[in-house]
C-alpha cells in the first residue's frame, strides 16, 4: 500500500483558500481535511473535532511542551497547531491529507515531512484582495487594515512553495488543485505499490 500523500495549502487571508479547500474535498473523497487545534473561539456553525479542535490557551501550551504538535503558531492573538502523531496515522494508513495552514506552519511541516507538497494560492491582484475582505463587511478598517499588512506578508513567502494558484475564477482555481493532486498521486513512488500485479513481472524479465 502507498503512502499517503500530505498537501500543504497555505493563501493570505481574502484569497478564497477556505472555500476551495471545501470544494475540493467534496469533489475528491480520496482527500481528508487534517483537523487543526486553535485556542479561538468556535463561530457560529463550527463544530469541536470537525472544523477544529478547540483547546484552552493552557492546554495547548502543554500540548506544545509535551512535544505533540508538528506545527503551531500564533495568528491574531490565537494558538493554532497541528497534532503531529494524527498527520503520520493518516499518511500510514495511504490517506492522503490536506493541511490548511499559514506559511509558518507549512515551514515547520516540511522540515518534518520533506515530500510533503506545498501549494500557495494567490489572489489576482491586492486590490481584488482588499475587495474581498470589505466585502465580508464583518471587519472594522483597522482590522482589515492588519489583515492587508499580514497578507503582504504571507505572499513574501510564497517561492517557498512547490506549486501557485492564482485565484481569479474560482472553479479554474480548483481545477488546478485537483489537477496537482492528480499528478502528485500519478508520481511513480505512489503508482508503483498499486500497480504491483502489473509491474512486478516486469521487474523480473530479464533485459
Amino acid at each position: 500500500m502507498a503512502r499517503g500523500i500530505l498537501f500543504i495549502l497555505s493563501a493570505p487571508s481574502g484569497a478564497g483558500k477556505t472555500s476551495l479547500v471545501k470544494a475540493l474535498l467534496e469533489r475528491d473523497p480520496a482527500l481528508t481535511l487534517s483537523v487543526s487545534c486553535t485556542t479561538r473561539a468556535a463561530r457560529p456553525g463550527e463544530s469541536d473535532g470537525v472544523h477544529y479542535h478547540f483547546l484552552d490557551r493552557e492546554r495547548f501550551r502543554s500540548e506544545i511542551a509535551a512535544g505533540v504538535f508538528l506545527e503551531h503558531a500564533e495568528v491574531f492573538g490565537n494558538l493554532y497547531g497541528t497534532r503531529e502523531p494524527d498527520v503520520r496515522d493518516c499518511l500510514e494508513c495511504g490517506q492522503d491529507l490536506v493541511l490548511e495552514i499559514d506559511w509558518q506552519g507549512a515551514r515547520q511541516v516540511r522540515q518534518r515531512f520533506e515530500d510533503a507538497v506545498s501549494v500557495f494560492v494567490l489572489p489576482p491582484s491586492v486590490e481584488e484582495l482588499e475587495r474581498r475582505l470589505r466585502g465580508r463587511g464583518t471587519d472594522a478598517d483597522e482590522v482589515i487594515a492588519r489583515r492587508m499588512q499580514q497578507a503582504h506578508d504571507e505572499m513574501l513567502h510564497y517561492a517557498e512553495y512547490d506549486y501557485l494558484v492564482v485565484n481569479d475564477r474560482f472553479e479554474t482555481a480548483l481545477d488546478a488543485l485537483a489537477a496537482i493532486a492528480t499528478a502528485e498521486r500519478l508520481r511513480l513512488g505512489q503508482q508503483r505499490p498499486r500497480l504491483a500485479p502489473l509491474l512486478d513481472p516486469l521487474d523480473r524479465r530479464p533485459n
